[in-house]
Order: C-alpha cells, then sequence, then structure tokens
C-alpha cells in the first residue's frame, strides 16, 4: 500500500517561523521604515545610490530581526559573556594596531575591516542583563560595582579611540540595564546633581573657558571645539558652526506644514552637511515641517512604549533587562540626534534610527528589534 506524503505549502512553511510575533512591534517598525524609506526618497533621490542603498541596509535589518527573532532568550543569554569577551578584545586590538582615519584610530582590519565599538552596542546590555540575572535575589553594592567596571572597560577604550558618540550610546545601555536592575535613587541623584552644576558653570565661565589655546585635559581637542561651538555657533559661523547654524535654519523654515516632498531649498542646494546621515531630521524637518515632526515622534513614541510593554510582560529578568534597555537605546538615538541638529547637544554623530542612512546602524536596530520580538515570542509561546 502506497504512502502518500503531502509536501507543506510555502504558507505552512512560514507558520512556524512567525508565530508568537508581536504583530504590534512589526506594526511599529514597519511605520518607522516608512518614514525612513520616503524620507531618504525625498532627500537623497538626487544623491547618488542613497535610497536604493538605504533600501537594501532596511531589507537587512528586517531579515536580521526575522533571524533573531528565531533564537530564544534563553540562547541569547549564552551568547552575553562571548560576545562581551569577543568585543572587549577587538577594542584592545583596535588600540594596539587599529587603523586610523581621520584622526580617529576605530578600525581593525581581520581579513575584513570591522569597527568593534559597534559590537558592544548589543553586547555591553547582554552582558549586563546576564550578570544581574545570575545575581537576581541577592543583589548587593558590590554587585553594582562589578557592573560599572563591566561598562566603564569597553567605554573607557571607546573614548580613548576617540569617538564619543558609539561611547555615548554603549554608556547609555549599560546604564539603563544597571538602572532597571534596581540602582538606588540615592545613587542616581547626586551625579545628576553633579552634572547641571557642571553645565551652568561651563555656560556661566564659556569665554574664558572657550578662548583659543585653553585645554581642558578631560577632552580632546576637537570635543572641546563642540562644545565650545554649541554654546555660542556664531562665532565660527562658516566654520565649526556651520553645521548647527544650517540645520536650525532648515528646521525653522519648514514653518508648520513644511515646504512640501522634495522641495526642502537648504536641503537641495546642499546647505545643509551630511542630510542623509547625520542631519537628515533638518531636511526631514524643512520639508515636512512641525506636522511632520510630531508624526515622526508619534511613530517613535509608538515603537518606544511597544518595547516598554514588552519589557514589562518578560517572563524572567534577563529579558526584562534586556528589552528594557535595547527599547531606550533606540530612544537616545533619537534624542540624541534631534538635540544635536537642533543645536541643544553638540555634534556627535549619531544617526536618526531607521531614517538615516547607514548600513551599520540598521544592523544594529535590526539586531535590537529581533532581540525584543525573541523575548516576546518567548512569553506568547510559554502562554500556548
Amino acid at each position: 500500500m502506497a504512502v502518500v506524503i503531502e509536501k507543506p505549502s510555502l504558507l505552512q512553511r512560514l507558520v512556524p517561523v512567525v508565530q508568537g510575533f508581536d504583530w504590534v512591534l512589526v506594526a511599529a517598525f514597519a511605520v518607522m521604515a516608512v518614514i525612513g524609506m520616503v524620507t531618504m526618497y525625498s532627500v537623497g533621490f538626487d544623491h547618488g545610490s542613497r535610497f536604493s542603498a538605504h533600501g537594501r541596509n532596511m531589507a537587512l535589518a528586517v531579515l536580521i530581526l526575522f533571524v533573531v527573532a528565531q533564537v530564544p532568550p534563553q540562547r541569547l543569554m549564552s551568547l552575553a559573556l562571548p560576545a562581551y569577551a569577543m568585543g572587549v578584545l577587538l577594542l584592545i586590538g583596535v588600540e594596539l594596531i587599529g587603523i586610523e582615519r581621520k584622526g580617529s584610530q576605530r578600525w581593525l582590519d581581520i581579513g575584513v575591516v570591522i569597527q568593534p565599538s559597534e559590537i558592544m552596542k548589543v553586547a555591553m546590555p547582554l552582558m549586563l542583563a546576564w550578570w544581574f540575572h545570575r545575581r537576581e535575589g541577592r543583589l548587593h553594592t558590590i554587585d553594582y560595582l562589578v557592573a560599572g567596571v563591566l561598562l566603564a572597560v569597553p567605554v573607557g577604550l571607546i573614548i580613548k579611540q576617540p569617538d564619543l558618540g558609539t561611547s555615548l550610546l554603549v554608556l547609555s545601555s549599560g546604564l539603563f540595564v544597571i538602572f532597571f536592575a534596581g540602582l538606588s535613587w540615592k545613587l542616581i541623584i547626586p551625579p545628576v546633581v553633579l552634572g547641571v552644576v557642571g553645565v551652568t558653570v561651563l555656560i556661566l565661565n564659556q569665554d574664558a573657558w572657550c578662548a583659543p589655546g585653553v585645554d581642558w585635559k578631560v577632552l580632546h581637542e576637537y570635543q572641546r571645539q563642540r562644545v565650545c561651538t554649541l554654546l555660542d555657533p556664531t562665532k565660527d559661523p562658516l566654520g565649526k558652526g556651520f553645521h548647527i547654524i544650517q540645520g536650525m535654519i532648515a528646521i525653522g523654515s519648514g514653518g508648520v506644514w513644511g515646504k512640501g516632498f522634495m522641495q526642502g531649498t537648504q536641503t537641495h542646494l546642499e546647505f545643509i552637511p551630511e542630510r542623509t546621515t547625520d542631519f537628515i531630521f533638518a531636511a526631514f524637518s524643512e520639508e515636512f515641517g512641525l506636522a511632520g515632526v510630531l508624526t515622526l515622534l508619534a511613530g517613535f513614541l509608538f515603537l518606544i512604549g511597544r518595547g516598554l510593554v514588552i519589557a514589562l510582560d518578560a517572563p524572567t529578568l534577563f529579558s526584562r533587562l534586556l528589552a528594557g534597555a535595547i527599547t531606550m537605546n533606540i530612544f537616545v538615538y533619537a534624542f540624541v540626534n534631534m538635540g544635536m541638529v537642533s543645536g541643544i547637544l553638540p555634534v556627535v554623530g549619531v544617526p536618526l534610527p531607521f531614517v538615516s542612512y547607514g548600513g551599520t546602524a540598521m544592523v544594529t536596530m535590526g539586531l535590537g528589534l529581533g532581540m525584543l520580538m525573541s523575548i516576546a515570542r518567548s512569553r506568547q509561546l510559554v502562554m500556548r
């Protein structure tokens, strides 16, 4: 008697892959992807192959999201220590034999040229979430100190390259894990107060401290110049202050409704530097105005809100800490980018998530959302 084996259809084979997916998170990502693609076409249609390359990067992020979503959180946890150790070793390699470009030593040639600091954007929250998960129920002050050391090592190596933007992102991802793990407000408030006092003193003494030849010791000269330019960009309007001034002009000229799709004069007359990368928010604001900016903010809030819900519902401490840190890191990316373009933060080279052109940033976003999806799936599958 012949046995007939029916070959499953493509739909039947796809169902297990997407089973348990958080479709609200998918919708949030889709909203940001559409905004990113429309913006890139508008500001980059006359900028070589930026639009098609951005589409390729977006497709790669989607692929990474779906692949990483198949990896259960328990497996992600087992990768935390190896990923962190590899990242630190590569950062040490950069310090010893790294490639220098434009005054920064950030790259390493291991057959292919890589930027190890990018690995730490994912490895850092993984590592600290793993550490606090191991110490769950018996946390003491020493555990937070160990976490601080684990965070300080890669951040210090990245700052030394120097790469202030990436170091801030890695630092924030680690601090979010430490905060969500239960760090006391008594330890959080003093550094915040100290930071506010420091900024106030800097503003009051900017003329003296930003005078030519003054050495701040703790910062590189280019970093000192970025801070001083932020305080008063008009001192060098055609040089170091050009980026900030043109960004603010573009944002202001957009008005309420913007100049229209593909109609930005500051953008297409090349007044906005890096209009498809770091300063794309200025180009977006010029063409879509306040209404477009509010829509963009709503999209980010939608995505961040869903990520925090996933974190709250996660079944384990590791999953909660990781999901919370990944979600808040998206907030930091967006806040820092919009802040530096608007003239309220120094220019540090941080892209606008899903909107700015950049393969590395898009891969990082895909990895982060894939981990969020993995955490959301683990809860859905357990409930079933």
